[in-house]
């Protein structure tokens, strides 16, 4: 997705967490655990702009994703992913 001059407000923030959220727990589902990763990223830097009104519209299964199963193991304490692979 192309990046866009203004940022995102209200409704279409909102729209786009859950979007993100969605996208990552499809990578997840997909066991392509890098870009489920960055999608989750993402979508906490978005979450976390949002108000307290505003996370309350995210729908319950997608905030209990994003912040707590994923957390177990995309969290700080997990190994961190490896850089590149050497090929043999």
């Amino acid at each position: 997705m192309a990046n866009q001059d203004a940022p995102l407000t209200g409704e279409a923030l909102i729209k786009e967490v859950c979007r993100r959220i969605r996208v990552a727990r499809s990578y997840w589902d997909a066991h392509n655990n890098a870009a489920c990763r960055g999608e989750r990223d993402r979508a906490i830097l978005l979450y976390n702009t949002l108000s307290k009104e505003q996370k309350e519209q995210i729908p319950q299964a997608l905030r209990v994703w994003l912040r707590y199963r994923s957390e177990k193991y995309f969290g700080a304490h997990r190994t961190p992913p490896k850089s590149a692979r050497k090929s043999k």
